[in-house]
Parts: structure tokens; sequence; C-alpha cells
């Protein structure tokens, strides 16, 4: 295990600003505003900013003030923030990032976590395929296998308790049926969404119309889960080799995610939006990254299926934020043993960036009971 820290290198950095400086923008539909993607006049104001006043060396600075390593696990490098509670009784915490975020996620709710009589061990690792970790994409099986053995070999824990959302969510239940005596209880705030092999006719009312909600969903908003899942090496080499194009592919599912009433910055500030395209590219995963759907959906497709997708045991909380597809409790149920089910006020995808403190009340609330 090394200390780590991020110290992206200056031409990088120019070679950012030159391609910034050079965009071949595109044409667009008189007021576009979000109904064709992304809103293009508010992603030239991001882009401006991002060329004029955005700072990536404070935001460097600003990271690196967490404590934060590498580890190789089964020759798979493996970053992660590890920062102690200071509580003599901290209790380990892992903390599994989704897409298109990153271990920035959790960066506002650390401070919480880490305080306080009831404090965690917090551990957030970079997916592999993700910013600081290795360039390899995998199914949620394999990483939640990778990230017991950074939990139980590398940081000696003898118990933990784990959260995720989005794509961290996935692999949160996958440690939980994998490590079932390391993993006490486990968080989240999505559990799992229909397949297509399910049988509706032996459902509650309120999960049908949630499966036909989500189905129409698809149809709107999916294109970028099918072609990941299928084609994403083709999109691949536009959002690495366009700052534009990735900041675009990104931004989009920030604004159409959260719960922002209307307006993208009402929930995340620039600063916060350039930094976490920037993890994306100055480590060049964005491809890599995409690749995790086509690993997954390959193993999801496969005889034997994966662990992520079956029912949890280990006792689950479940917060279902607004901003949120709005399953029922019974589909929460038919995903894990569901002891907490809470409809938050406010909030959306991205909830520990979103609403930190609420999100990080909720967790606390949680696993204070065990």
């Amino acid at each position: 295990m090394q200390p780590f820290k991020i110290d992206i290198s200056q031409s990088v950095l120019d070679d950012l600003q030159g391609r910034l400086e050079k965009i071949r923008w595109t044409d667009e539909p008189k007021n576009a505003d979000w109904n064709y993607g992304t809103n293009p006049m508010y992603l030239k104001e991001l882009i401006t900013y991002w060329q004029n006043t955005y700072d990536w060396r404070k935001q460097e600075t600003e990271l690196n003030k967490l404590s934060q390593f590498t580890v190789q696990i089964e020759g798979t490098l493996i970053h992660f923030v590890h920062v102690k509670g200071e509580h003599q009784n901290s209790k380990p915490l892992l903390l599994t990032h989704g897409w298109p975020d990153s271990f920035y996620r959790f960066y506002k709710v650390i401070p919480m976590l880490t305080s306080g009589e009831d404090s965690f061990d917090v551990v957030v690792p970079s997916i592999p395929g993700f910013g600081f970790s290795d360039k390899l994409a995998m199914n949620t099986d394999q990483i939640a296998g990778l990230f017991g053995k950074l939990m139980k070999d590398i940081l000696g824990y003898f118990s933990c308790f784990a959260a995720g959302g989005d794509l961290g969510a996935i692999v949160t239940k996958s440690l939980a049926n994998q490590f079932p005596n390391l993993v006490k209880a486990i968080h989240l705030t999505d559990v799992g969404y229909p397949t297509g092999k399910e049988d509706w006719s032996k459902m509650s009312e309120e999960e049908r119309e949630y499966g036909q909600f989500i189905q129409q969903w698809m149809m709107r908003e999916g294109a970028y889960n099918m072609i990941q899942s299928t084609k994403p090496q083709t999109l691949g080499y536009g959002l690495n080799d366009s700052p534009v194009g990735l900041a675009s592919w990104i931004l989009e599912k920030f604004n159409t995610w959260s719960d922002n009433q209307g307006n993208i910055e009402n929930t995340f500030t620039k600063d916060e939006l350039l930094t976490n395209i920037m993890i994306y590219w100055v480590t060049q995963t964005i491809n890599s990254s995409i690749r995790t759907y086509y690993q997954e959906a390959k193993a999801a497709n496969s005889v034997e299926g994966l662990q992520s997708g079956q029912k949890v045991k280990s006792p689950t909380g479940v917060a279902l934020f607004p901003g949120e597809a709005q399953f029922p409790k019974e589909w929460a149920n038919r995903m894990a043993n569901v002891e907490r089910y809470t409809k938050m006020a406010k909030g959306g995808h991205f909830a520990a960036m979103e609403q930190p403190e609420l999100w990080a009340e909720e967790i606390k609330s949680f696993f204070r009971e065990y």
C-alpha cells in the first residue's frame, strides 16, 4: 500500500487549454434548452469558465487534503481514499461511487462521516476503469471481489458497513453477497432496475406501475445505457479526444438525474461539475469507465449471472430521493433485506453531492442500529 498524491503534469493541462481554444462548435436548434440533450447555452458558459476561470491546481490541492493510497490487488491497481474517524470506536464504512461520477461524489460527506461519537473510518475506492485506478473495465461482481479484499486483506477490517448509489449500489449488493461475514449491513440509494425477465403478473399494482415507468424512461433516457452496453469503443474515441464532447456527455446526466428544480447550479457549482469531468480527462478513463457497462451486460446475460443481481440477505437501509425513479418498497424488498426505507424530502441521483447533510445523517441513523 503506497501513499498517493494527485499531481497532473503541466503538459496535460496545457494540451487541454489548447483544445479548448480550438473548439469547432456544432449547430444547434433554436431555443434548444435541455430538450435535445445538453443545453448549448449552458455548455458554452461552462466551457468559457473552464478556459478562463477554473483552477485545476486549486482543486488538486483540495483533493490532496484527503488521505489517499494505491495498492495492487490481484494485479489490479486500486486507488482509494482512507480517512479514519475521530472516535476511538469508529466503524469502517466502504463507499462506492457510480457513473458518470467518481470518488469525488463523496468529498463533501467525508468530514461529516468521520466526525462525532458515531464516526466511521471512511474508505472510498475508485472503481477499476475510473479515475486513478487501473484502466480496466470489470463487472460488478469482479469489482466487489477486489473491494472486499481491500477491506479485509489490505486494511485488516474484520467487519464493515458499505453504501453506494448508481453502479456503486450494485457493487455494494454484490459485496454483501460475496462477503456475508465481512459486511454487517448496507445502505443503498438504488436497489436495481427491471431486467426484462420479471413476471409482472405476480407483482403488486405499485410494482407494475413502476415497471411501466422504467420501460418508458428507458425509451426516453436510456440511449446512453444501450450504446455503452453494446458499442462503447465507438463512443470512446470522441469522448477521449474532445473535452467539450466529454463535458457534454457527463453534464447532461448531472442535469437530468439531479433534483435541481430547473437550474443545474441549484445543485452543483461549476467547479464541482468541472472537477468531476477533469478526473476523467486527466486520467483518460472515460472509455474504460463506459466499457464497464459492456462487461456488466455480458456477465448479466451469461449462464452464471451475477451475484449483484441476487437478493441481499444483509440488513439493508434504503433512502429514496425524489430525483430518483420512485420504486415502491415492495420492489426494494425483492432486491434486499430492507430494514429501513426512507423517502427523502429532496435530492437526486447524486445524493451525497446534492444533499450531503441529509444523506450523511440518514447513513448515520441507519448504521447506528448495528
